[in-house]
């Protein structure tokens, strides 16, 4: 082993090697001796900090500005969520937002950290092993119980076959009794039969004699019987029955087999797994909606798997119709467009009224649907033609004008609306073109929603309702009956979409990438792709790829953020 390197060694300056270096780098993290300072403070390619050796680690490693590579971030801007340089505070750009000293944010930061750690060791920590400690048992239970529960339809089976044997068996008694009646009747006629069968072959005989006799007085003598025995000739019939086997309804007989009792699964800190689950109304579910899907992984470096150029100046809303094609709409034009992977346009649709769509949505093997917010109206775009179907003649939108819009996997449509007088917001769900009901207080009788057009929404896999309220600068998430879960304070929320873990996506505007919060909204990544520009619109296909919108650049952005 070569002694200059050896564990037992004493601490050399990293340029020189001399021995015991007073200095250290807290930006390049080296030790320095005082003779190779100035050396490395020339190296003006990057920042440096230099500390006594004993107050190494001392300063805080601020992140380089995201729009001035070569400057470092001093401030936090509350308003972006996202820190700044100095050359971003004087460009104007903050001037109206509300700025912090980094170091407070960090302070603050790992005072939460250290809460968190803490609460780790100390509580969590302990009650997942103690949880983990009664899997096998619970495992155990759940074998034993299981086969009670084949036990239990062995004799529900057992119990069904003979009552079948039974009337199987009573049917079978019922044809050996009409067998008998049917057999005494056709001896009946049998006898009747041979009766005349014989006095008819007497009167053969009889007219054959007739013939061959000379008697003039016995042929003026007789009479014809031939009207007596066709009158006899009975024409009977024996009527079979036939059997009639009524046709199986497999949904009876789940019912007089009987069934499970509804299991719900809870999990520690979760809620009930269960559409019956306290806070949640009970719609159509679609059972695939309900099934834990795989459990997926971020991928360490997302990707873009295409780059689509649309023809809009400024793109607002994408929606997949399938993992190849997707609609789009964009501000200020009133036409809706189609486009393939490769950016061709398959089919372009102008609007009813000739007004811009606020949102658009795709509905369940109906097709897209599109808000327009001065028509007051929610319309369906069919094969030929486009159909209203929410119309302002009803007087639904009366004082109110919808604007994001999303469909549920019941079938109902969620509406995010605006008054007329901007003082107030507030979500409806619709079915059909019938209002069920509409969420726009909490429990403390405040606003859930802030004022404002800029709104874009979703329906979470757990049947939470998502909302990405750009002028509040956060998501709020409610239950499906309306109660506020939780607010995520998004920075600037211009889209939002959910995927298969029931991950929540949101676009974040000025911060130029997407945040990922789970169900229960806590933070677990961004997905921060060079080149990603004012992210609006977003949408997840059927593999989990994440589509989303760039308002000024006009594409679309094809992104892999699983493995």
């Amino acid at each position: 082993m070569d002694s200059n390197h050896s564990a037992q060694d004493v601490t050399r300056c990293d340029l020189c090697e001399t021995p015991v270096p007073p200095m250290h780098c807290d930006i390049c993290h080296i030790n320095i001796c005082k003779a190779c300072v100035v050396d490395h403070l020339s190296d003006e390619s990057k920042d440096h900090k230099v500390v006594s050796f004993k107050k190494r680690g001392s300063t805080v490693n601020n992140p380089k500005c995201q729009e001035h590579s070569q400057k470092i971030c001093e401030v936090y801007c509350r308003h972006c969520n996202v820190p700044i340089c100095a050359s971003c505070v004087s460009s104007g750009d903050h001037d109206q937002h509300e700025k912090v000293d980094i170091l407070k944010i960090v302070i603050n930061r790992k005072k939460v950290i250290e809460k968190d750690l803490r609460e780790l060791k100390e509580s969590i920590y302990a009650r997942n092993e103690e949880a983990a400690s009664k899997i096998p048992t619970q495992k155990g239970d759940l074998r034993s119980h299981s086969k009670k529960l084949a036990t239990a339809l062995d004799k529900q089976r057992e119990a069904l076959y003979a009552e079948i044997d039974t009337i199987i068996q009573e049917i079978k008694a019922e044809i050996d009794d009409m067998d008998a009646h049917h057999i005494a009747a056709i001896a009946e006629q049998e006898d009747a039969i041979n009766h005349t069968i014989t006095e008819i072959t007497q009167a053969i005989l009889d007219l054959q004699n007739l013939l061959d006799s000379e008697d003039v007085c016995r042929v003026f003598k007789y009479t014809s019987r031939n009207e007596e025995f066709r009158s006899l000739l009975a024409q009977f019939e024996v009527t079979l029955p036939d059997f009639i086997p009524k046709q199986i309804d497999r949904e009876q007989m789940y019912q007089q087999i009987g069934s499970l009792s509804n299991l719900p699964v809870t999990c520690p800190d979760r809620r009930l797994i269960d559409e019956t689950a306290e806070g949640r109304s009970s719609p159509k579910q679609n059972p695939a909606a309900i099934i834990s899907p795989p459990v997926r992984t971020f991928i360490d470096n997302p990707c873009i798997l295409a780059d689509i150029k649309t023809k809009y100046e400024k793109l607002c809303s994408v929606s997949c119709l399938s993992d190849s094609e997707l609609w789009t709409c964009g501000y200020n034009e009133n036409i809706m467009t189609l486009y393939n992977l490769q950016g061709k346009v398959l089919k372009s649709v102008r609007t009813k009224s000739g007004n811009e769509p606020c949102d658009i949505a795709l509905i369940q093997s109906e097709g897209l649907v599109y808000t327009d917010a001065y028509a007051r109206s929610i319309n369906l775009v069919g094969d030929t033609q486009i159909q209203t179907i929410i119309a302002p003649w009803r007087w639904i939108f009366k004082g109110w004008r919808p604007r994001g819009v999303c469909s549920t996997s019941s079938g109902d449509l969620l509406v995010i609306m605006d008054s007329d007088d901007g003082t107030q917001s507030k979500l409806v769900r619709y079915s059909g073109s019938s209002e069920k009901e509409s969420f726009q207080w909490d429990d403390q009788d405040m606003p859930l929603y802030s004022p404002g057009n800029i709104k874009y929404l979703t329906e979470n896999r757990n049947f939470d309702i998502c909302v990405a309220d750009y002028h509040a600068e956060a998501v709020i998430v409610v239950s499906a009956a309306g109660k506020l879960r939780f607010r995520y304070p998004g920075g600037s929320p211009r889209g939002i979409s959910t995927d298969s873990q029931a991950n929540i996506l949101i676009a974040n505007f000025h911060g130029h990438r997407i945040n990922i919060i789970d169900q229960d909204g806590h933070f677990l990544r961004y997905i921060d792709i060079c080149g990603l520009l004012y992210p609006h619109g977003l949408c997840v296909d059927s593999s989990d790829n994440l589509f989303v919108a760039e308002y000024r650049t006009g594409k679309v952005k094809k992104i892999q953020y699983y493995k």
